[in-house]
């Protein structure tokens, strides 16, 4: 059994098709194909149902191809304590990332990064928080920027800042009258919101809590609800309704929105924390290290620790 072979397991398993996995390890398929049977001789075991659309391991194939991971994990991590010894700040970091930080975020700190870190070819995607926690269980990403839930499974977190929540509010809105407001002024009956799957959705509904278990035992209907929280923006203005939003997205907002339009909370101030998930099984310390070091280089000083504040999850 070599590490090679076991390269080609844990692709199969990854991508669901011999033919896919052999393209990314760079063979061809029967090239691929001879080697993993090699694999399952040796052991006496058959690893897939070759007869299943995606490829699925089989029981003892899932359990062998998990420890396959960790013994590819350790050799990873033996290059990466050579790189890390040497000053080396080099390789592929793949980032997850939710939309309702990435928006905001990434503006800020990206091209320090990248020419800080000119040897360190990142690979973002955009996806929802449970598609990052699979992502990452499934190897696809290295690590994930997201709103920290209350458990994450076996994954490791690392808090960034503690973001408070404003309420964006329809011209001629009752709540404008207020310097600050409470979360019991809230009306759920008033809010857009984004679909389901995305986090930003549970938060606000979380913010409202009381309200929102009676809104959604009575089945009402939303009259709008996208992905998208610029669009969610543009109809506030429109006076369809208003919502919360994170602190980062102001920056987006003209000078006069932000007067006219915006109230902050009275405390506790509804806060989510943002924080980097990775596997326990991570090994790419600095670049993780070196990835914080940047973004909490830009964050306002008052969002790096929560005070008065409601973590909402």
């Amino acid at each position: 059994m070599t590490l090679v072979q076991l390269e080609y397991i844990v692709a199969v398993e990854k991508y669901g098709s011999f033919s896919e996995a052999a393209k990314h390890c760079f063979v061809t398929q029967p090239t691929l194909s001879m080697q993993i049977q090699k694999i399952e001789e040796e052991l006496g075991v058959t690893l897939f149902y070759r007869d299943r659309h995606p490829v699925q391991p089989t029981n003892i194939g899932f359990k062998i191809i998990e420890q396959a991971k960790l013994v590819l994990k350790e050799k990873e991590k033996i290059r990466m304590l050579l790189l890390e010894e040497m000053g080396e700040y080099s390789g592929t970091l793949r980032i997850a990332i939710i939309p309702t930080i990435s928006s905001y975020l990434l503006p800020m700190f990206l091209k320090n990064f990248v020419d800080q870190y000119p040897r360190i070819e990142l690979v973002i995607d955009e996806v929802t928080t449970d598609e990052v926690i699979a992502g990452i269980t499934k190897g696809y990403f290295d690590l994930g920027i997201i709103a920290l839930r209350s458990e994450h499974g076996n994954l490791q977190t690392k808090t960034l800042y503690y973001e408070p929540f404003v309420a964006f509010l329809p011209t001629g809105h009752e709540l404008l009258n207020k310097k600050k407001i409470d979360q019991h002024d809230l009306n759920i009956q008033d809010f857009l919101l984004l679909k389901e799957g995305h986090c930003l959705r549970d938060q606000v509904l979380s913010v409202c809590k009381a309200q929102a278990i009676e809104w959604l035992n009575k089945n009402n209907r939303i009259t709008f609800e996208t992905g998208n929280l610029e669009t969610i923006i543009k109809l506030v203005d429109r006076g369809f309704g208003m919502t919360l939003l994170p602190f980062l997205s102001l920056q987006q907002l003209d000078e006069l929105k932000k007067v006219q339009q915006v109230r902050e909370f009275n405390p506790p101030i509804p806060r989510r924390e943002v924080g980097i998930v990775y596997s326990s099984v991570f090994c790419k310390n600095h670049l993780l290290n070196a990835l914080t070091e940047e973004i909490l280089a830009v964050i306002p000083t008052e969002l790096k620790e929560n005070k008065d504040g409601l973590i909402i999850h």
